[in-house]
């Protein structure tokens, strides 16, 4: 019996373990899983039934989140202490990533909450009497009016806002749901003056101490798809939700 006929070829392996020969190759040029043996002539590789064990190690080192490179620093090591030690690194990392998707998670339900709200509005300009309940806010105070100006402007205070939360590592999906507040005894006085922004949170956002709830209760609720100021009702709003979202007017009663 020829050598090669005791060894298995290189796309009997891939087919084998569920893989590719590109893959196979790309492990042999790494120094990951090299050929048992390799036809002079030919230039064919074959593999030996027992490497299967060293594929399956790589394959499992991948599920645990590990590179390629770092698999091999592990295979030429071999120093269990390094493998403990990368493992515990990819715990950490594998934490952050399920608290990244559950904020998306989280954000993905409040979008779907928003936009069926949305399609369940009456037409633009309507005044409507609404049961809000508590809802979780983070505030920030700027030096700008926003009803001195227009959408240019409120876009460009949303950036800031934007920045703020990057500085502090909050995620990027709560910036989506943002609005600006106007205080109650300003509105009562019709004196339109908002100098604050925020965004919605939940009880996951990171920085606990900074946020502050509305209560919840009766609202007069105004729907608009339109940020400019057309009209005393617009304008009266303690709330101006972006991208045609409801804007919530002044709480009637507690």
């Amino acid at each position: 019996m020829e050598k090669k006929d005791r060894y298995i070829s290189i796309g009997e392996m891939a087919k084998i373990n569920r893989t590719t020969v590109p893959t196979l190759r790309l492990y042999d040029s790494m120094g990951l899983l090299t050929p048992y043996y390799t036809d002079e002539e030919t230039h064919y590789r074959y593999y030996d039934i027992k490497q299967n064990a060293r594929f399956d190690m790589i394959q499992y080192m991948k599920e645990l989140g590990m590179e390629l490179k770092e698999i091999k620093e592990l295979f030429d090591k071999q120093d269990i202490n390094l493998i403990e030690q990368i493992l515990r690194q990819k715990k950490e990392q594998t934490v952050v990533q399920m608290q990244e998707l559950k904020f998306k998670m989280q954000a993905i339900d409040r979008t779907v909450a928003s936009i069926e709200r949305y399609k369940k509005s009456p037409k633009s300009g309507t005044i409507t009497l609404e049961y809000i309940p508590d809802r979780t806010i983070y505030s920030m105070c700027v030096d700008t009016n926003f009803y001195d100006y227009n959408i240019d402007m409120y876009e460009l205070i949303l950036k800031q806002l934007k920045n703020k939360l990057m500085e502090f590592h909050i995620p990027q999906v709560y910036y989506c749901n943002a609005g600006t507040i106007m205080r109650r005894e300003l509105f009562e006085k019709l004196t339109f003056y908002s100098e604050e922004i925020f965004i919605f949170v939940d009880d996951d956002f990171p920085m606990k101490d900074c946020v502050q709830t509305i209560e919840n209760g009766m609202y007069a609720c105004i729907y608009t798809e339109d940020f400019v100021r057309k009209s005393f009702w617009r304008t009266a709003a303690n709330t101006a939700i972006k991208s045609a979202v409801i804007i919530f007017a002044k709480k009637l009663w507690k």
